[in-house]
């Protein structure tokens, strides 16, 4: 079968189209023949190999994971041993070891039945994001909420933003210029344009930061007295620690100040995927998606979000033939 491949870490030149072997499902895994996939920033991380801190997972020298790519969306092909959920020809997405490929390898736990309203890129967009938007607003916001997104046009953004608005958020998103107007049909109540604007004083109950530099003490500035801060990006120039220093920080600090700070490292789970899947089919979740590429031109797709140039979630499509 045709994948994508990376032997060593560095830009997204890394990546290559190659032939490998089917992979074969193991006792509670299902073999999934892809129709889409999505590019996430954990998918850089494993091109880079940064920050220098995720190398025992990601592999010391090299990608431990051969074949790259998690997010997909596709049809069964087959199951393994012990799997009564899934039957060959179901439609499924979720995260799958080897995704950027015409076939990838999944935990039976670790997918869900693709809504009918759904396609297979619009599914494909939703695990990893989606997952780490549930994560950020969970159990946080209430009807009239003031929740703040910075990075509100970016995958999680967009994610984020629709969920606290189906909370009842009163949800203002910080972005770029260019994604003004998309923030606001994507639901936000106000938008703040970052390149003109820094962000005001006291006016959050809840700040989900996505994107920028912003230091902890910006960022407290911007919430109300008992507010709450979750940091689950950034920009940051540091090898070993990458954009996580500003969310250890934050940890470091919380029991010493009367507002929440959290910092964020989310997985997805068996209860997320299927969460997702019910906002999914109920229309709450609805993936905005910037661009697609196809399966050979992944590198492309990876360095398109490594630029920051992604305006939501940019999907790889595979030939369904």
């Amino acid at each position: 079968m045709k994948a994508i491949v990376q032997d060593a870490y560095g830009t997204a030149d890394a990546l290559r189209l190659a032939d490998v072997e089917v992979p074969v499902p193991r006792a509670g895994e299902v073999l999934v023949k892809v129709r889409a996939a999505s590019v996430h920033a954990g998918d850089v991380h494993m091109t880079t190999g940064l920050p220098l801190l995720g190398r025992p997972v990601m592999g010391m020298r090299g990608p431990r994971q051969r074949v790259r790519g998690t997010d997909m969306a596709g049809v069964v092909e087959r199951v393994g041993a012990g799997v009564s959920a899934f039957r060959v020809g179901d439609a499924v997405f979720g995260v799958a070891r080897g995704a950027f490929a015409e076939y990838a390898v999944a935990s039976a736990e670790l997918l869900a039945p693709k809504p009918a309203t759904a396609s297979f890129a619009a599914a494909a967009a939703v695990p990893t994001s989606g997952a780490t938007a549930l994560d950020a607003l969970r159990d946080r916001v209430q009807p009239g909420s003031r929740v703040v997104v910075t990075g509100a046009g970016g995958g999680v953004g967009t994610f984020v933003v629709q969920l606290a608005k189906a909370a009842g958020g009163h949800v203002t998103g910080v972005c770029g210029p260019r994604n003004l107007e998309r923030v606001l049909a994507n639901g936000a109540d106000a938008v703040i344009d970052r390149t003109r604007s820094d962000l005001p004083d006291g006016a959050a109950d809840l700040l989900v930061e996505l994107a920028g530099n912003r230091s902890i003490g910006t960022l407290r500035r911007a919430l109300a007295p008992r507010g709450t801060l979750v940091v689950v990006g950034g920009e940051s120039d540091s090898r070993w620690i990458g954009p996580e220093r500003r969310a250890l920080y934050a940890m470091l600090i919380n029991p010493f100040v009367g507002q929440t700070l959290r910092g964020l490292l989310s997985l997805v789970s068996a209860e997320s995927v299927r969460t997702l899947a019910d906002l999914l089919a109920g229309g709450a979740l609805r993936p905005v998606l910037d661009r697609e590429f196809a399966l050979a031109a992944t590198a492309r797709a990876v360095a398109h979000l490594m630029a920051g140039h992604a305006r939501g979630k940019v999907v790889i499509t595979v030939d369904a033939s």
